[in-house]
C-alpha cells in the first residue's frame, strides 16, 4: 500500500483505568517482527473490535493478551501486558492463572468429545469441585449466559460434537465463561458460521459485556460496527488508529482507516 505513509499513524494515549493494556508490545516469530511496539488499552465492560487485512497482526496481538503465543516455540514477546497492576508478560507469572482470568474463544468451534454437560463440568472437577449440585449450577448458569440453555437443557448427556456450528460456538463461550474470567478474547468467532448463527453470537456478546470485557478480532466490517464500542485498525503489525467505533466508521482521523472500513483496500 505504497500510497499511504504508515509512519503517520495516530499517536495514541490511553487512560489509566483500563482493565488490560499493553505498552511497547513486540511479537517476533524467529527473526520476523509481527507486532511493532503496540501500546493499547481496553475499557471494562466494553466490546473492542480489532480490524485489519489478513496478516495485519490483529490475531497475533490478541493471542498475546493471554500468553497464547507461548505455545509457538519460535515466538518471542517483549513489552508490558498490564492486568490488575501486574505485568503478565513477566516470566514469573503463572500462565495458567492468567488464562483463568483472560479466556479465549477460537475461530472454529472446538467442543471436546464429551457430553455437553462435561464440556463445562470437567475443568471444575479437575479444580476440585465434586458436589453435583454445584456442578449443575455452574453448567446451567454458563449455558444461560451463552444463550444456549433452552436449546440443550434436555440433552446435556448428548455429545457436544452433535451440535450445530452456532450451538457449538456458544458452548465454547459457555465453557470459557464458566470459570468467571474478567476478559473474553474472541478470534474471528463467527467466520465459520451461517448468518443466523452469527446474529445469535452477536446478541450473546452484547449480553455478555454486562459482566465481561470482550476483545474480538473480525474481518467483518459490518460486525465490528454492529457489536463493538471501540475499534482498533491494525496494518502490517502496527496499530494505525483506535477510537470509538462510531468515529472509526463515520469520521476516522486517517485516510487509510477510512479507505479500509469503506472497502477500498484489504
Amino acid at each position: 500500500m505504497a500510497e499511504y505513509d504508515w509512519s503517520e499513524r495516530q499517536i495514541l494515549e490511553f487512560p489509566d483505568n483500563n482493565v488490560i493494556s499493553t505498552k511497547d508490545l513486540y511479537v517476533f516469530y524467529g527473526n520476523f517482527e509481527a507486532i511493532h511496539g503496540v501500546t493499547m488499552g481496553f475499557q471494562e465492560n466494553k466490546i473492542t473490535a480489532l480490524i485489519g487485512p489478513s496478516g495485519s497482526g490483529k490475531s497475533t496481538y490478541l493471542r498475546s493478551l493471554n500468553r497464547m503465543n507461548d505455545f509457538a516455540a519460535i515466538a518471542r514477546v517483549t513489552g508490558e501486558i498490564m492486568y490488575e497492576g501486574v505485568d503478565i508478560n513477566a516470566k514469573a507469572v503463572n500462565v495458567f492463572e492468567v488464562r483463568k482470568q483472560i479466556g479465549m474463544v477460537f475461530q472454529r468451534p472446538n467442543p471436546f468429545a464429551k457430553s455437553i454437560y462435561d464440556n463445562i463440568a470437567f475443568i471444575h472437577r479437575k479444580n476440585g469441585v465434586k458436589d453435583k449440585k454445584q456442578l449443575d449450577e455452574i453448567v446451567e448458569t454458563s449455558l444461560k449466559q451463552a444463550a444456549l440453555w433452552d436449546q440443550v437443557k434436555d440433552d446435556l448427556k448428548k455429545s457436544a460434537l452433535a451440535l450445530s456450528g452456532g450451538q457449538a460456538q456458544r458452548l465454547c463461550i459457555a465453557r470459557a465463561i464458566s470459570v468467571k474470567p474478567d476478559i473474553l478474547l474472541m478470534d474471528e468467532p463467527c467466520s465459520a458460521l451461517d448468518p443466523i448463527s452469527t446474529m445469535q453470537i452477536e446478541e450473546t456478546m452484547n449480553t455478555l459485556k454486562e459482566n465481561y470485557t470482550i476483545i474480538i478480532v473480525t474481518h467483518n466490517m459490518q460486525q465490528a460496527s454492529r457489536v463493538s464500542d471501540y475499534t482498533g485498525f491494525f496494518y502490517s503489525g502496527d496499530l494505525i488508529e483506535y477510537d470509538e467505533t462510531t468515529k472509526i466508521f463515520t469520521n476516522p482521523t486517517l485516510k487509510s482507516t477510512e479507505d479500509y472500513v469503506s472497502g477500498h483496500f484489504g
